[in-house]
């Protein structure tokens, strides 16, 4: 992660701004007094009427160039808030993008979109509206001071003293605060989570009348975060009355100490009631270091959380200087893979097979036999711990992951539908490459035409979240189409026809047949989905425990027979009766 200085160095024609139009804007308001002096000495006490009418016109002009320089300083403080949180949540979601799934195993949603939505909206706020206050604050002080003490050095020492006494304060209060904002964004992503989890999954939740646990689900963590934001609450209470006693007493204390030197003639009225209006203007600063100290902590809180993220290094690199192949044909080869989790779980073991181009394997075994874990190494979602995977005699860890994965369509077992019409969903993104023709002919294949065309917008209906309103079987063939339609040349189906009856089934496959130039590799529990593969290889354990055609796994009257008996078993012998 970039650190945040390089950030505010994008910006620093817009702070250079932001501190011009300050600087201009705090000048003014130290004329103010300035010119109440002139009026109390010279026009009451002097009785000098005649500057009156302009002495009351430069308060007016002061006050409008107040206002348009104060305008410019806020308007460009939040342009460049605005600018640097955009920056930094860009970078974050592409960072993001560039980590392993291994990463998303550890790190639920919600948890990262709180990272992404509201830790870099405090960070936008510390960057922009806190950042301008300090600059502010410590302008407006300095500045203040120095005309206190060019009118009175005496009395200067006053609220000298009393800043001093509330920048310590603000110090321990930035200290305790800050452990505890690190609390409530922890707790405020947890929070996401089980809403973000509770919604995406209702109809589970009312469908198991789960309703009640989900609630106190929920209570427990929204009461937990609402007894952190009272323990914030309680930090900044306790320290705030100190602020407020010490603003309101010192303007008072002025007020005497200076009386006693206007009675003595050591000073004048007019330079008092100056010196009172800037112990006035003084009492601002010192009421913000307060709020700044809680906006900061905050900021810097959410900050820690980020960085947290970057830490988190991708697990799946790009080769510095990836091979290309010219023409992709769908060789594919796995030799001697294996592949273990980070506790040393094995969950696959000698891992060997070839297909050649155009040629179709299927893979069977029960769940948990390591199936879709052969899929996720070839497209280098996770990297195997033991021997090589080849494309067109090539390691894949030599080439793009753009190349490798811009290689194979993928129908994964759990599909996922974006809310956007049926064609864009198929596209998935790739407008300039997937036309008219190409998603309806597609979706042909996959038999998802007919249903489709019986919706009102037909192939731009919109879908709701998830594909809400579809079937599993419609939403599979969806999925399917979108594979289809990429028109690449490997082609993996991981157990995505098992929402489908066995005719609709067998239409699928026929549709496959027709693509004698794509590679395919077909994952399933139903025998129907990989009989006709070239190449069937049933895994236990991890390991390969049978291979062959659909034929002579028969003749071996190993797993692959006995799934054969347990799925048509009946039915053959139904038929021979």
């Amino acid at each position: 992660m970039k650190k945040l200085s390089s950030y505010l160095r994008q910006h620093t024609l817009g702070y250079l701004t932001v501190f011009f139009s300050m600087a201009i804007a705090v000048s003014l308001d130290m004329l103010s007094p300035q010119v109440t002096r002139l009026i109390v000495d010279d026009v009451i006490v002097g009785g000098n009427t005649g500057e009156l009418a302009y002495l009351l016109g430069a308060l007016l002009i002061i006050g409008a160039g107040r206002c348009i320089f104060g305008y410019v300083k806020e308007f460009t403080s939040d342009l460049i808030g605005s600018s640097i949180a955009t920056d930094i949540r860009e970078d974050l979601f592409t960072y993001l993008q560039s980590l392993g799934a291994d990463f998303f195993d550890k790190n639920n949603t919600g948890e990262l979109m709180s990272r992404v939505k509201d830790d870099i909206d405090r960070i936008w706020n510390a960057v922009g509206y806190v950042s301008m206050l300090l600059m502010e604050v410590i302008f407006h002080t300095c500045l203040v001071l120095f005309c206190m003490y060019s009118l009175n050095w005496k009395l200067a020492l006053i609220p000298t003293a009393a800043m001093i006494i509330t920048g310590i304060i603000a110090v321990f209060e930035e200290r305790r605060l800050g452990a505890v904002y690190e609390e409530i964004s922890e707790e405020n992503a947890v929070l996401n989570s089980v809403a973000e989890e509770n919604l995406a999954g209702v109809r589970t939740v009312k469908a198991f009348a789960r309703e009640t646990y989900e609630i106190r689900k929920f209570l427990s963590h929204n009461k937990r975060y609402y007894e952190l934001n009272m323990k914030q609450s309680r930090v900044f209470v306790k320290y705030y009355p100190c602020f407020s006693l010490i603003t309101k007493l010192l303007p008072l204390i002025v007020l005497l100490l200076g009386g006693r030197q206007v009675i003595a003639g050591q000073l004048s009225l007019g330079s008092l009631s100056a010196f009172v209006e800037y112990s006035m203007n003084i009492v601002w600063p010192m009421e913000m270091l307060g709020w700044l100290s809680n906006d900061f902590s905050s900021g810097v809180g959410s900050y820690r959380k980020i960085r947290k993220i970057y830490n988190s290094k991708p697990s799946i690199t790009e080769p510095e200087v990836p091979k290309r192949l010219e023409h992709v044909s769908g060789k594919i080869e796995f030799r001697n893979v294996g592949f273990h989790k980070e506790d040393g779980h094995v969950i696959l073991h000698d891992i060997s097979f070839r297909i050649e181009p155009g040629k179709t394997l299927g893979i069977m075994g029960a769940t948990g036999a390591g199936k879709t874990s052969i899929i996720q190494l070839l497209e280098r979602l996770y990297d195997a711990t033991e021997g090589s995977i080849l494309l067109d005699d090539v390691n894949i860890k030599e080439l793009s992951l753009q190349q490798l994965r811009g290689s194979i369509s993928l129908v994964m077992q759990d599909v996922f539908l974006f809310s956007d019409t049926i064609s864009e969903n198929v596209r998935l993104g790739k407008r300039e490459l997937v036309g008219e023709e190409d998603i309806r002919c597609a979706a042909e294949s996959a038999q998802a035409s007919a249903f489709i065309e019986r919706l009102s917008e037909q192939y731009e209906t919109v879908i709701g979240e998830r594909g809400v309103g579809l079937s599993g079987g419609q939403k599979q063939r969806i999925s399917i189409s979108r594979a289809i339609a990429k028109h690449n040349p490997v082609l993996i189906l991981d157990d995505s026809t098992s929402a489908l009856d066995m005719e609709t089934e067998y239409a699928i496959q026929q549709a496959l047949l027709a693509l004698p130039d794509t590679t395919k590799i077909i994952i399933a529990h139903r025998i129907s989905a990989v009989r006709h593969a070239d190449e069937i290889i049933v895994l236990e354990g991890g390991a390969i425990k049978e291979r062959g055609t659909h034929e002579s796994l028969l003749g071996q009257k190993g797993l692959y027979y006995e799934t054969w008996e347990a799925q048509y078993g009946a039915i053959l012998t139904q038929k021979e009766a």
